[in-house]
Formats: structure tokens, C-alpha cells, sequence
């Protein structure tokens, strides 16, 4: 999604102003808390969720918060999985909590096909090189951060500020911190509104700040498995009966099937302001499908874009093929992994039942591997959730508008909309067109960028907890 700045590169120029300046005195703290987290492996192959929560723990504990008030849990047969709660507390009981939510653990990484080392934060040229610089350990640090600048400053929020580091994000298979904070803590984090990642600010390919974006709905992530069966035979021997033609017609046929254009106030929203901004046949084309998702002709030049293209509808894609057992032998399995990002609101059920409308093959079985999670349901976007966004970006960042989006991915928040607690992806860290080559190699994040985000945060969440 963040891409899309490939095709507006040039529209339009804004200052580049710099807030959370090097000489910051606070600064050289964070660093070492975002390199301290950075450098704590939290892969789940080999990482330790838990002793990165341990460490942010001791963190806040040297900043003044009593052990009372920071609980590191570890769900049980999950030793290495475990993750934090703190809280500040408010002076209001009867305001609920703002809770901040961010996850450590990382996607894999192997340092021979990284140019530098993934577990070392390495400042080079402007940016922050490592695995999580971008996602989400920025974030991450800057929660913990700015958990301590509120104590240190004596902040008395009317609202209690909890802070959630939760493991499990990254991985379909692993145990999800969030989803389990909702099963068996929900009372320790509840509140009134969540922040965690999803959505941060867009640069064009000159660096010049475009949009800021806020999370306001995302897709669900939900795995499908096709598995064509045979007894199979001789290779010398071919019959017309083969369990890899079988399946791999049934991926061409998903593959040219287009789910249809869905519309919500999250994509909505995005479309119309990215509208004024994009302008000419792309930003023509943006109101056209705003007025009426079923125009082919405009849905036709945003589908240019992979970014609108997955914005506008439920997408399945083959991610995964397995078949076969020996080189001289007719396959007895084939198998293929089919991950859709399904529309919110629209269910897993419906998704399979196309699925096995496109297979339209007996011999072959459609089938919900896991369930990842409770489908996405969007959060309101309340004058009172977007004014202080408004307030704190205006001040920041004068001129560039701030657009609700709906993420193709999907984040923690899909746990914990269900559960009441409407949550929200924004950070305020402006990433470069290609979104620093989040989950590939090499990942990185502008210096300033990371710091204008804490900046933005801080004010942000003294705003929603209240002087």
C-alpha cells in the first residue's frame, strides 16, 4: 500500500521540518532502547520474546514504575513467547484506559543474504538498518520511551496509559499475545481505545511528506489449503488422472478470478482524500469508484496499482506448492497454500465456498487449515479519535492531510476490535515509497522519521489520556 507514492511522486511539496531534533537530551535513551530491543532476537525460531519484555520491564522499573504495576506474562507451555503489561495510572476512575500496543517479535532473518548484520541496529546514510526497525520495534521503543518521560515528568493523565508488548504477531502458526491477552486478561487491558501499527506517513521518491494515514479497517489474513489425492503409479506409465494437473488447474482458475469491489469508511475515506492529492486519471478514477464501486472502467486504472487493487477487495493468492514423492513416480498428494486477505466483514465461510466454486473438481478438497483469528471488524472513526490526530499533525507537519486507510495486511487489532476495545494503526513514522522493505531484506527506517514518530506519539496519547 505504501507505494502508491510511486505514482504521485512530484504532486506535492511539503516542508520536511525536523521534531525531535539530535540534540534531543532525551534522545540518547531511546536510542539505546530501541537498539537494547533491536538486539534482543525475537524471531520464533530461535528469540526470546520474553526476555525482551524482561529487559523493557527493568526499563521502566529504573524510571520509577513499582513492580505492582508491570506484569510480565507467559503463557503457559510458551516460555519464550511471554510479553509485558504496564500501567500509569490515571487520576479519574472512571475514565477507561488508553492502551498502547505494539508487537517484538520479528520475522525470520538470516544474516547471510543481509548486506549487514539483521540483530544489530546500524545508523547509515539517514536510516536505521535491522530487522524490526521498521516493524515494529521503532514503535515498540517509543512506547516504553515515552512510558518514561511520562513518569519522569510527573504527567498525571486523567485516564490510565497502559503499555502491552505482546509476541506472536509475525507468525500464522505461533501463539498470539494479543489474542491471548483477550482470552485470559481482558480485564488488565481494558479500555476505552488501543494504538498500535499499521498505518504511518507517506513520502513520495523524494522524500516530501504526502499523507499521514490511520488505520481505520484491515482485512483478515486466513490460510486455505487445496489437496489433490491419487494413488499414483509409474512414471513410465503417465494417465490423464494426476493429482498436479488437477491442482494446478485450480490455481489458474483462482488465479483469474477477481473478488468483487467492496466499499467501507476506511477505504472510502482513503479514495476521497487520496483523490485531491493523486489528481489527474488516477484521482478521477479514485472519486468515480467512491461514487460507484461497480464503474469497471475506473475500477480498471486503480486495479493498475497492486496497493488499490488489494485496498478494494478480498484477495487470494497461491503462496505455497507441495507434490509429489519421487522423480520416476505419478504423484499420490499435491497440496497448495492459498492465503487470502479477506474484506472486513466478509467471512471465512463465504471465501471457501468460492474457492471451491473456482476448484470445481471433486478430487480435490478445500479446506481451513487453522483459524488464525476472529474476522477484522473496522473501528469508528469518532471526532473524538481523529481531532487529536488532526491537532497533534497539524502542528507537526502544517499542510499535509491526514487520511484513513484501509491496511491489505493485518495487525493485532483484528483480536481486540472483537473484544470491545476499538483499536487503531498509526505511528507517525514516514517511510519512503517502498515502506523500507518491511519483512524483506535489509529493512529500514529514516533516523528523523523514527524520532518525528515519538514526537507525534508523545503528544498524541497525552491528548486521548487527558492533562
Amino acid at each position: 500500500m505504501k507505494r502508491i507514492l510511486a505514482l504521485i511522486a512530484g504532486a506535492v511539496l511539503f516542508a520536511t521540518g525536523a521534531h525531535g531534533a539530535p540534540d534531543d537530551p532525551g534522545l540518547p535513551r531511546f536510542r539505546e532502547t530501541f537498539k537494547e530491543l533491536v538486539e534482543t532476537n525475537t524471531t520464533l525460531s530461535v528469540g526470546d520474546c520474553t526476555l525482551a519484555a524482561q529487559r523493557m520491564a527493568a526499563r521502566l522499573k529504573a524510571a520509577g514504575y513499582p513492580d505492582s504495576d508491570l506484569h510480565i506474562f507467559v503463557p503457559e507451555g510458551h516460555p519464550k513467547e511471554g510479553g509485558l503489561i504496564a500501567i500509569l495510572h490515571g487520576s479519574d476512575p472512571r475514565k477507561k484506559a488508553i492502551l498502547l500496543l505494539a508487537h517484538i517479535d520479528v520475522v525470520e532473518a538470516k544474516r547471510s543474504d543481509w548486506t549487514r548484520d539483521p540483530f544489530k541496529l546500524i545508523e547509515e546514510g539517514g536510516y536505521f538498518y535491522a530487522r524490526g526497525a521498521s516493524d515494529m520495534k521503532a514503535q515498540a521503543a517509543i512506547w516504553v520511551d515515552n512510558m518514561v518521560r511520562y513518569r519522569e515528568e510527573g504527567f498525571h493523565p486523567k485516564s490510565s496509559i497502559k503499555l502491552a508488548l505482546t509476541c506472536g504477531e509475525e507468525t500464522n502458526s505461533a501463539l498470539n499475545g494479543a489474542g491471548w491477552l483477550v482470552s485470559h486478561e481482558r480485564d488488565l487491558i481494558d479500555a476505552r481505545l488501543a494504538l498500535t501499527e499499521g498505518v504511518g506517513g507517506y513520502l513520495d521518491d523524494q522524500g516530501r511528506r504526502v499523507a499521514l494515514g490511520v488505520l481505520a479497517a484491515e482485512k483478515t489474513s486466513q490460510n486455505f489449503l487445496l489437496e489433490s489425492t491419487n494413488p499414483g503409479g509409474h512414471s513410465s506409465r503417465p494417465v490423464a488422472d494426476n493429482a498436479i494437473y488437477h491442482l494446478v488447474r485450480a490455481i489458474d482458475r483462482i488465479s483469474r478470478y477477481e473478488f468483487p469491489v467492496e466499499l467501507d469508511d476506511a477505504n472510502r475515506g482513503y479514495f476521497s482524500g487520496m483523490a485531491k492529492i493523486v489528481g489527474g486519471e488516477a484521482g478521477a478514477a479514485m472519486q468515480a469508484v467512491v461514487a460507484n464501486p461497480s464503474d469497471a472502467k475506473a475500477v480498471a486504472i486503480l486495479d493498475r496499482d497492486v496497493n488499490w487493487h488489494a485496498m478494494l477487495r478480498t484477495t487470494c493468492v497461491a503462496t505455497i506448492l507441495e507434490a509429489g514423492h519421487a522423480t520416476n513416480a505419478l504423484p499420490q498428494r499435491a497440496r497448495a497454500n492459498i492465503n487470502c486477505r479477506i474484506f472486513p466483514g466478509d467471512s471465512a465461510a463465504s471465501v471457501q465456498a468460492k474457492l471451491e466454486e473456482l476448484v470445481a473438481d471433486p478430487k480435490i478438497s478445500v479446506t481451513i487449515p487453522e483459524v488464525r483469528g476472529p474476522i477484522a471488524t473496522p473501528a469508528p472513526m469518532t471526532p473524538a479519535i481523529m481531532d487529536p490526530i488532526r491537532t497533534v499533525a497539524a502542528k507537526l507537519w502544517p499542510g499535509v492531510p491526514v487520511i484513513t486507510v484501509l491496511e491489505p495486511g493485518a495487525s493485532d487489532a483484528q483480536f481486540l476490535n472483537p473484544a470491545g476495545i476499538p483499536t487503531y494503526g498509526l505511528d507517525g513514522i514516514f517511510v519512503d515509497p517502498d515502506s523500507g522493505n518491511i519483512h524483506g531484506l535489509n529493512e529500514r527506517v529514516r533516523v528523523q522519521s523514527v524520532y518525528d514518530g515519538r514526537t507525534f506519539l508523545y503528544r498524541l496519547v497525552k491528548l486521548y489520556a487527558g492533562a
